[in-house]
């Protein structure tokens, strides 16, 4: 292990907003943590979720729709980021700290290509807070 503390953004199907946290996260912590994200039932990443990434000048396009058994199971911070994560949640060794944030999820948004980029756009921005907060909480400020 490699001293780091591990952080983990679950969702179901780790093609939205765990994506966004894990490259947010990535983004704000550098090497100061080990960044992971996964699903409960993985699907792949949505194209929409790439794009408003992009769109704040993160890349995620390499990332790629993980099940938990692809991720170490020992953490130190579990982050469920929807509902049905949270219901789903495992168990995992060590105690982690576990939070729950409870996000709209911007796959089931309606509308015109613009509105549902919009809804994209929203959720995005609220995960870029949460994740600036968190990763303030473990690392301290940004050297």
């Amino acid at each position: 292990m490699s001293g780091r503390l591990r952080v983990l953004f679950l969702c179901t199907g780790n093609s939205c907003r765990s994506q966004m946290a894990e490259g947010f996260a990535r983004d704000y912590a550098g090497d100061r943590l080990e960044v992971y994200s996964a699903g409960t039932s993985p699907e792949p990443i949505r194209a929409e979720t790439v794009e408003v990434m992009r769109e704040v000048g993160i890349d995620i396009s390499g990332q790629y729709p993980k099940g938990l058994d692809a991720v170490p199971q020992e953490m130190d911070v579990v982050v469920t980021v929807c509902d049905r994560a949270a219901e789903a949640c495992p168990f995992f060794p060590g105690s982690p700290r576990v939070l729950h944030w409870s996000l709209p999820d911007p796959t089931q948004a309606q509308g015109t290509p613009d509105e549902v980029r919009q809804t994209y756009r929203a959720v995005r921005d609220r995960i870029a807070e949460l994740v600036r907060v968190l990763v303030s909480e473990l690392t301290g400020p940004n050297p």
